[in-house]
């Protein structure tokens, strides 16, 4: 059987909720697939249970099928650096930071990492569902391209187009991507699936023939917009997500740090109907907040910067609110940050908040990985991913909480404890039955609109 590429016509297009689909629809049709995506772009990552870190949409699309996560499902992934470099993570392990210059200098090193993995879970599985990145076509790119070109002509892949007709321009951006590929890769391409489509999905009718008999291209299927907040590759597709508010007791603020990371800690917050989510970048919007999460970051002394300029350290250490740091936000409110290694930062020494007693220090050596935690009384099953060294991974003072631990809201006991003593009528939901409940149903709604037989039909000639 063959495999699969997953084109977007533009940056943002829904590749990532297709892919996962599709992989879930393929396997409960007793195929044995599995996600990938040579290399991603982004700070929300998640620990494999073979260890490493790897992209959340591979991980996610994985685990919704109860696959094995492995570091071969993203062997590439960049996350924020300093200045014009990123920090590069290669089969999922940090190597170092990267100089994006350099970085491209050196892809031809990346290209055997990438095949590897590849060819590794092609042994397991017979259908590998390749994710794009951004265009296919960025032309003075294109012969530095892992994720799309290089995969789909390496490996022979069929491929399809996705394209978002939220955006405008719908017809260029399918006729300009399909045209601007290789001969080759052209001949691959079995059709393009036309994404978040909202309205009378009968006015597109015409455009269908457009697509099919004046670019000869089959069109797999309009797929009427549907919300899915769960799953979130990065900030961008984080700041989609969607909220009914009108059962919402209680408010909740999360600074939006020009690094944050690993923001899928809040998909069971967005999901619940008593709380009502806000990303705030302004100190005054603060005074609304029943709670304040200071998040993970990729950035902790810039960002730590940042808090301070913007007039929340202040507000945080005299407030009565409840208060809780997460990672980069529990590593903030201790009483100094040293980097004496300059791991994150070019400052030895950086005056935090001073909430908790005690200094954090960053070392060389990254923390990654999962299990079972005591967070603030409750057992939880949490990762972590930090170079941040302190005595305790989680402690409480009056008001502040603060913890290493990420995915502790998927708890519901220790959401319920949390959220109930801000408000007594909180009651929480089963936030891993509503996740399941959710996937199963964007999948069918995926496959109502798009034509699975005939893409299941070409994998196979």
């Amino acid at each position: 059987m063959k495999s699969l590429s997953i084109f977007g016509t533009s940056s943002d297009a829904g590749k990532s909720t297709l892919s996962f689909a599709i992989t879930y629809i393929l396997h409960h049709r007793a195929i044995k697939v599995a996600p990938f995506k040579a290399q991603n772009v982004s700070n929300n990552s998640q620990v494999t249970d073979e260890g490493g870190e790897i992209a959340i949409p591979q991980f996610f699309a994985a685990e919704s099928i109860g696959l094995k996560t492995s570091p071969n499902m993203n062997p590439i992934l960049l996350k924020s650096g300093g200045k014009n470099s990123a920090h590069m993570i290669i089969n999922g392990k940090s190597v170092a930071n990267k100089d994006v210059r350099q970085y491209y200098k050196e892809l031809d090193s990346l290209k055997p990492h990438v095949t590897n993995a590849f060819r590794s879970l092609k042994k397991e599985y017979e259908c590998i569902v390749a994710e794009g990145a951004g265009s296919p076509v960025e032309l003075n790119l294109m012969d530095k391209d892992l994720s799309n070109i290089f995969i789909a002509t390496r490996f022979n892949t069929k491929i399809i187009l996705v394209a978002d007709i939220e955006r405008g321009g719908v017809f260029a951006s399918i006729y300009g991507v399909y045209n601007l590929l290789p001969p080759k890769l052209k001949e691959n391409v079995i059709g393009v699936i036309v994404n978040k489509f909202r309205g009378d999905i009968t006015l597109f009718d015409e455009g269908i023939n457009i697509i099919e008999k004046e670019f000869g291209l089959k069109v797999l299927g309009v797929v009427p917009y549907k919300p899915f907040n769960l799953g979130f590759e990065d900030s961008q597709s984080l700041m989609g997500y969607t909220q009914e508010l009108s059962l919402s007791i209680i408010k909740v603020g999360v600074i939006k740090l020009p690094h944050i990371s690993n923001f899928t800690d809040f998909e069971p917050l967005i999901n619940d109907a008593q709380i009502e989510l806000s990303f705030i970048q302004s100190a005054n919007e603060f005074t609304s907040c029943d709670i304040l999460i200071i998040p993970g970051s990729k950035r902790v002394v810039q960002d730590l910067t940042w808090l301070k300029e913007k007039g929340f350290a202040k507000k945080i250490k005299n407030t009565k609110k409840t208060i809780l740091g997460i990672c980069g936000g529990y590593e903030m409110m201790f009483k100094n940050i040293y980097d004496t290694k300059g791991v994150e930062s070019d400052n030895a020494k950086t005056k935090a908040l001073g909430i908790f007693k005690g200094d954090v220090s960053f070392e060389s050596e990254k923390i990654v990985q999962k299990g079972s935690y005591n967070t603030f009384g409750v057992m939880c099953e949490g990762y972590e991913i930090h170079n941040a060294i302190t005595q305790k991974r989680s402690q409480k003072k009056k008001n502040f909480y603060g913890t290493f631990i990420h995915g502790l809201f998927d708890n519901d006991e220790l959401r319920y404890r949390l959220f109930s003593s801000i408000n007594k009528k909180y009651t929480g939901y089963n936030f891993k039955e509503f996740k399941a409940k959710s996937i199963k149903e964007f999948a069918q709604h995926i496959q109502t609109h798009v034509d699975i037989d005939f893409i299941h039909k070409a994998l196979n000639d």
